[in-house]
């Protein structure tokens, strides 16, 4: 209960209707004006039964009162919101109403979300609703002392601290959030975990070493964030926050979880990445209420059984660890929206996984995976898949029951076609398909209406069907380094076309339909200076059409050598680097960026031309390619060695890998 007064004098208690009270005399009736709400949001005069000229002077009255009560406050207005019990007001910093300080019965009624203001030795004036409009009421006033003693929130990131304040002690039985993120922190004291109230806690980018047992203390805390600390393990006792919703434990140096870690019943987001896990608690299905799991950049080699029982889970990351099967209930996990897998040891998946038909985003990419199940048509929702980098040689016919996918991603795998049913993915309007080694693609891709992004470069396409110029929406279209010896006139129908590129083929002209397209790029040579350039109309000679040409027109043919791995399309000359013999497909142009640099003296006679390939530097390849081309070395040279045995020429082998892996 609270005392609030009118501006007659009269105490009002809240919740309580006021009694009917006889009006008393014109003179004395200073709050009997009725008032209510204009558009604006301000306060209007209503209608009333008094004479024109007594309100005026009731009016005029009031004003003189609230200007003698005037400060230097600011004058902005701002309204807020405030509930306590069954009273509701609001009220407006402003030049004619001002803030009074509360009692301290008053301040613990209040909500604890109404992030209030208590300016010292100022009035407040809040108009307590009513059937008939809005009449003033007034607070009284309390030290500020006492009210600075309410605090709920503190913010200390990146504030360069050593040690916790211990100013933020004194606040132990109002504080409910503590940011200490970002700082040098390197222990937690024991005072620290008398903040029960506690319902928030950021210590993450810190230097802490230890959780000692005494985080049970923080048995109402709802977020927990300790990433990237030295953290070397979870205590026990943390089972004791039986509160907490949302946990973060990546980067830190942990290698399991405590075995009652699985007793938080009510954890709706685990954040556990980067901490060297190799095994899941076997009752982690406990966690029923888990909605998003992260175990990226682990070393889980396996999930248990029970990882199916968490049916509420709906993001699943397991990217970057060392899995090599997926369980067969992984099917279970009904409510699951995006699931990643990329970067491990899968060479295929369970066809259980086609029964999610909640699944929105599949990434099954930088695996060892042959083939795709055709179950996989079961995920009727799916909206990307992503299965870049495997050894994939042929997409499931299925596929085309995928009606709302969108993104496609299949670049880097041993695609030699495209099935029919392509042309089903009505929804698509992303599709890449580099570095594979597809001849054709099918009519029905002309199908794809809303495809906006078509890349196919390297591979070995000798022909574009004309039904290409059916994907209405293409915007970016990329058949770099391919064998194309024309593009079909069809292609102008694809009005949105902005970014053309045809660099790398066998072109000798361009249709002469493409001057009605808008292109911002045109690319036909990986050395073109200027995405456009100045054409020049021609005849065909075969067909007698108008064609277009320019200097860079024909093409120069180029033959790229597909020696060794699939997915090494740019490393062919990497075993004749290894086997320490020259391999003259490592100046083609299809393998290369730029052309190798020849060092030369000038009085250098033509007869030592014999000397020159000693005298090359070899373009420096790109990071992604010394990825590669070391994986690739090491592959290499673990085949020889297999085959060979132990021969004389092991340790010529061996130095000729290392050589790779030092220059890489």
């Amino acid at each position: 209960m609270f005392r609030v007064r009118n501006w007659t004098g009269e105490e009002i208690n809240s919740g309580t209707r006021r009694k009917k009270t006889r009006t008393p005399p014109s003179s004395t009736r200073r709050c009997s004006l009725h008032l209510k709400r204009s558009k604006r949001g301000g306060l209007k005069r209503g209608r009333g039964s008094t004479r024109r000229r007594e309100t005026k002077r009731r009016k005029h009255r009031c004003r003189q009162t609230n200007q003698s009560e005037t400060s230097t406050e600011s004058n902005s207005h701002v309204r807020r919101e405030l509930t306590s019990g069954h009273f509701t007001c609001s009220w407006t910093f402003g030049a004619r109403l001002k803030v009074l300080c509360f009692d301290g019965v008053f301040t613990q009624g209040l909500s604890r979300r109404s992030n209030l203001l208590h300016p010292s030795s100022c009035p407040l004036f809040v108009y307590r609703t009513g059937t008939r409009g809005f009449s003033p009421v007034m607070f009284h006033c309390i030290p500020l002392w006492r009210c600075n003693r309410h605090v709920e929130a503190i913010d200390k990131r990146h504030c360069s601290l050593l040690y916790v304040p211990d100013e933020i002690y004194r606040y132990g039985r109002s504080l409910e959030e503590l940011l200490l993120d970002a700082n040098q922190l390197r222990d937690l004291p024991k005072p620290f975990f008398q903040l029960v109230k506690l319902r928030k806690l950021g210590l993450s980018d810190n230097e802490i070493q230890r959780l000692p047992p005494e985080i049970a203390n923080f048995m109402q805390l709802v977020e927990l964030d300790v990433s990237r600390n030295d953290i070397m393990e979870i205590p026990e006792s943390i089972s004791y926050c039986k509160a907490l919703q949302v946990a973060d434990f990546s980067g830190n140096p942990l290698t399991r979880l405590p075995e009652s870690f699985p007793e938080l019943r009510n954890l709706t987001c685990l954040s556990i990445n980067d901490i060297s896990l190799q095994v899941l608690p076997d009752n982690i299905g406990n966690l029923s209420n888990l909605v998003s799991l992260e175990l990226r950049e682990n070393l889980l080699t396996f999930l248990p059984e029970s990882l199916s029982m968490l049916h509420r889970l709906e993001e699943l990351d397991l990217g970057n660890n060392e899995l090599y099967s997926l369980p067969e209930s992984i099917g279970g996990l009904i409510s699951l929206k995006d699931l990643w897998l990329d970067g491990n040891q899968l060479a295929d998946i369970p066809s259980e996984l086609g029964s999610m038909r909640s699944l929105l985003c599949l990434d099954v990419s930088e695996n060892k995976m042959e083939r795709l199940p055709e179950e996989l048509g079961g995920l009727v929702s799916l909206i990307d898949l992503l299965v870049s980098q495997n050894l994939i040689d042929a997409l499931p016919e299925s596929i085309g029951k995928l009606r709302k996918l969108s993104i496609l991603k299949a670049d880097q795998n041993r695609l030699t076609y495209l099935p029919e049913s392509i042309g089903n993915c009505e929804s698509l309007t992303e599709l890449v398909l580099t570095e594979n080694q597809i001849q054709s693609l099918p009519k029905s891709v002309g199908k794809l209406k809303r495809l906006s992004n078509f890349n196919c470069d390297r591979n070995q396409l000798t022909a574009l069907p004309k039904e290409i110029g059916g994907c209405s929406g293409l915007n970016v279209f990329c058949v770099r380094e391919n064998r194309l010896t024309r593009i079909p006139s069809e292609l102008s129908q694809s009005t949105e076309l902005h970014v053309l590129d045809v660099s790398g083929n066998r072109l000798t002209h361009l249709p002469m339909s493409l001057t009605t397209l808008r292109l911002k790029a045109l690319w036909l040579s990986e050395n073109q200076s200027q995405p456009l350039l100045t054409f020049q109309t021609d005849q065909d000679p075969d067909s007698g059409e108008k064609v277009l040409t320019c200097v860079l027109l024909p093409q120069q043919p180029c033959e790229p050598d597909n020696k060794g791995s699939d997915n090494l399309a740019r490393c062919g000359a990497l075993e004749s680097l290894v086997n320490n013999t020259v391999d003259d497909t490592w100046d083609n142009k299809a393998m290369n960026r730029i052309s190798a640099i020849h060092f030369l003296d000038d009085d250098d006679d033509e007869e030592e031309d014999d000397d020159k390939g000693t005298l090359l530097r070899r373009a420096t390849p790109h990071p992604g390619e010394l990825k590669t081309m070391k994986k690739a070395a090491e592959n290499l040279r673990n085949d020889l060695n297999a085959a060979k045995g132990l021969d004389s020429n092991k340790n010529e082998v061996n130095n000729a890998a290392d050589r790779v892996t030092t220059s890489v």
